[in-house]
């Protein structure tokens, strides 16, 4: 590289919901200039597709039938991250409640895991500059060469009570319960389930505010970056 300028380096940050892991992502991306890509949304996105058709979510082989159909794009600016489907603004509509429980089931079909896998890959491969990419399966799946890879982790208490304070009026009881569900059913498919990769480092975010779990990511890239 000339004057000595930073090797791009691809950043992957997996973890389940509640773990600060989409704040983290966006803040290390955008204090090192990288770009930023939200893999939850993409599956979101495809979901809410999916719902918005009249797709049958409870029959994998109909959601498998259509898995190629929707055009999905992902701006991936971190101060102003974007998703598209079909040319429609869907960032507001997939993080409604409805397409939230709906997720998992369509994030479980290998078709459209194979569909949004290709995806993340084109993604990360034109980010010139690098990218932090988030998501459940990046450094096992997606990524599995990524320079870096992190594994979020936190209690179900903890969790629950930073996702309640997303959703507004959210129940913390409900959304600890719903946190578990959800985390089982990603641990448990068979397709590139929620795993932590062997050569993965592992921060548990539970007693960390936000600010120190970005600071940690942010020396653990840099170091990273100066080849260390």
């Amino acid at each position: 590289m000339e004057n000595g300028a930073a090797k791009p380096v691809i950043v992957a940050i997996d973890g389940p919901s509640g773990t600060g892991k989409s704040s983290t992502s966006k803040a290390v991306a955008a204090q090192l200039g990288l770009n930023y890509l939200d893999t939850g949304a993409q599956y979101r996105a495809i979901t809410w597709w999916m719902v918005t058709n009249g797709i049958d979510i409870d029959d994998p082989s109909a959601i498998a039938a259509v898995a190629g159909k929707p055009e999905i794009v992902s701006g991936t600016d971190p101060a102003h991250p974007t998703i598209t489907v079909d040319g429609t603004d869907v960032a507001g509509p997939i993080r409604t409640q409805e397409i939230t429980s709906q997720v998992s089931a369509v994030s479980a079909v290998p078709e459209v895991r194979a569909r949004i896998t290709e995806l993340q890959r084109s993604v990360a491969a034109a980010a010139e500059d690098g990218i932090v990419v988030e998501g459940r399966d990046i450094g096992t799946t997606v990524l599995p060469d990524a320079d870096l890879k992190i594994f979020l982790t936190a209690s179900p208490e903890a969790r629950a009570a930073r996702r309640s304070g997303e959703l507004k009026g959210a129940d913390v009881h409900a959304t600890r319960e719903a946190l578990i569900k959800r985390d089982t059913a990603d641990s448990s498919r068979k397709t590139s389930p929620l795993a932590k990769a062997d050569d993965a480092v592992e921060v548990d975010t539970t007693e960390l505010t936000l600010q120190q779990v970005i600071e940690c990511v942010v020396t653990l890239v840099e170091e990273k970056r100066a080849g260390k």
